[in-house]
């Protein structure tokens, strides 16, 4: 089997796509220790006994209620696992802290309330922060004794931040900065006790600063009425001459954006982990409805309707949680290496994730969009009752949508995928260029009918490095043609990044179950072969609609007839009874009632 080229272990970001990764090297859930399933078990029971309980007082906003959830999540170290103990936290690995937000996941608006706390409300200053500021604040962050927030986004800049107003000026006395402006959407606003806020030096120099609540000027707006999320303090901020003391400026002056960038990184990571919570127990919602509810005078769950449904739902999460895991180690191991190498603690991991950009970004755009999918099919399977508030699907159908939302939108993350290959590409650090041209090469060739590989999985490698050869093809193709233009054809690059993520997401299924395969033989026959066969099925047809619809777009005449039969090449799959495939899936959460992966 001809690969773009030679396996490797340590993988780039990015490389995945040019180079083979080994099943033995790849994380998988399955290799998670007992402390880590400690961990997480940890945050399911605490979500059973005090957030879904209190879950209608919660999106009532019943004064208090959230905090005094939060501080109950530090007591049990919930919202430290990733600070260092000498600042009050537990210094967990980032596969452990990943795993709290995938525990959390299903807290709806609690969880949303922590992951902003933990997320973009402590990192900025656990990993900017001067040493001063860092023993200042973050134990207490560590504890929930004071809650964190965030103010990037205003009213006239959303996915373009850098476009902010908000201004900041040093006063007379040279002892503070003068901010005025607004922030808006503010997560945690309402009850915040610090704040990262962004605001521009002199009107030009974008810079972070730490505002604390009672800080002069400085003032917050009613709770804003939202269509999901009900329970989370969502509200805007106000500057007008609001004194913040210089020693409170986070990091440095107009180097603003790299805090704000390099947060997004981790953060849209932690939402896909977050939003695979949130579609387990979803999918166990709905495979206890489908037992329960009788139809017919059966119950709906013997439906081969039904049973679709719930396959499909376990299928997304069950390759979503692949893809997150291989990722997080990645990170986790990066992050190990640069602290060997000598770098301080904020740089290690901030280089790792910045290292796997490209990975967070199709995360965060798979995991929402998994998650939208459970929960719609969840109301679906529900029928009338899933559009009844007295029914929990219905929550989860509102909260989910806004994962497509913040941590840049599903369209940015799209577009920054493949403009961070194509980045790197022509910095030289990542070679795309010479095995699209090998693929384009081959095109030209007579096919190769030589030896096959016939080892187990053979055919589904094989697709996989045909759908790797279908990306490097479109997009070898559009950058040569297109140029300095492509940046512009937004339609283009969300269809090639469409194909990428198809395509990390198969591969690391694929990866999951070949590890699985060599440590239990049965695996290669199991459920979990169903599931990576009947989302290749699939991917293959998405990989060749997305690359059409590409090539069409750039390609004309016999170049374009060329990548079409080429494309049609790639794709080609083996007939597969992929309903059968499907009923054995749903049979297995029908027999378990729940989630059973």
């Amino acid at each position: 089997m001809s690969t773009p080229t030679t396996a490797t272990s340590n993988l780039k970001g990015g490389e995945w796509l040019i180079k083979e990764s080994i099943a033995a090297d790849t994380f998988t859930p399955e290799d998670f220790n007992e402390e880590q399933r400690m961990v997480k078990e940890m945050c399911l029971q605490f979500l059973q006994a005090e957030v879904l309980p209190a879950i209608d007082r919660i999106d009532k906003m019943e004064e208090g209620l959230m905090p005094s959830l939060m501080d109950k999540a530090g007591e049990q170290g919930l919202l430290g696992a990733s600070i260092p103990e000498n600042l009050g936290g537990l210094g967990k690995d980032f596969i452990t802290s990943t795993l709290v937000n995938e525990g959390l996941g299903a807290g709806f608006s609690f969880s949303v309330a922590v992951a902003a706390h933990t997320g973009i409300g402590t990192l900025p200053i656990l990993y900017f922060g001067t040493e001063d500021q860092k023993k200042k604040y973050i134990p207490k962050l560590a504890t929930g004794e004071w809650k964190g927030a965030y103010g990037l986004t205003e009213p006239n800049s959303g996915s373009d931040a850098l476009g902010a107003k908000t201004t900041a000026k040093l006063s007379a006395d040279g002892k503070h900065y003068l901010l005025n402006g607004q922030k808006c959407w503010i997560t945690n606003g309402g009850f915040a006790d610090i704040y990262t806020v962004f605001a521009k030096v002199d009107g030009e120099k974008f810079t972070a600063f730490i505002v604390e609540r009672n800080f002069e000027g400085f003032t917050r707006g009613p709770e804003e009425h939202k269509m999901g999320i009900k329970g989370s303090s969502t509200v805007q901020l106000y500057f007008q001459d609001c004194k913040v003391p210089v020693e409170n400026v986070l990091g440095e002056i107009g180097r603003g954006h790299i805090i704000a960038f390099n947060i997004l990184n981790i953060g849209r990571l932690k939402l896909c982990a977050a939003a695979l919570g949130g579609a387990k127990t979803s999918l166990t919602t709905s495979v206890e409805y489908a037992n329960t509810r009788e139809q017919f005078k059966t119950a709906i769950a013997n439906f081969g309707a039904i049973k679709y449904k719930l396959a499909q739902m376990a299928i997304r999460i069950w390759v979503s949680e692949s893809a997150l895991y291989r990722t997080s180690k990645w990170i986790d191991e990066k992050e190990s290496s640069l602290l060997e190498s000598g770098k301080p603690f904020n740089e290690a991991l901030l280089g790792a994730a910045e290292e796997y950009a490209i990975e967070c970004a199709m995360l965060k755009v798979d995991g929402s969009e998994a998650l939208d999918y459970v929960v719609d099919e969840g109301v679906q399977i529900h029928g009338g009752n899933g559009f009844s508030d007295e029914y929990l699907i219905s929550r989860a159908y509102r909260d989910s949508r806004i994962n497509r939302i913040y941590e840049g939108t599903n369209e940015i993350n799209r577009l920054l995928t493949v403009d961070m290959m194509l980045k790197r590409a022509m910095k030289g650090q990542l070679d795309l260029m010479g095995p699209a041209m090998a693929v384009s090469k081959e095109l030209m060739s007579i096919p190769d009918f030589g030896a096959e590989d016939e080892g187990l999985f053979a055919e589904e490698r094989k697709q996989i490095v045909n759908m790797k050869k279908a990306i490097l093809m479109t997009a070898g193709a559009a950058v040569q043609k297109l140029m300095m233009n492509l940046q512009n054809e937004q339609e283009i690059l969300m269809n090639i990044s469409d194909m990428a993520i198809q395509t990390f997401n198969a591969e690391s299924a694929l990866l999951r179950l070949m590890k699985m395969t060599d440590k239990d033989e049965a695996a290669a026959t199991s459920v979990y072969s169903d599931m990576v066969k009947c989302y290749l099925y699939d991917a293959s047809d998405c990989i060749n609609k997305f690359g059409k619809d590409a090539i069409n777009a750039f390609a004309e005449g016999d170049e374009q007839r060329m990548m079409l039969l080429g494309l049609k090449r790639f794709t080609k799959t083996a007939p597969y009874n992929s309903k059968a495939a499907r009923r054995r899936i749903a049979d297995k959460l029908i027999a378990e009632n729940k989630y059973a992966f």
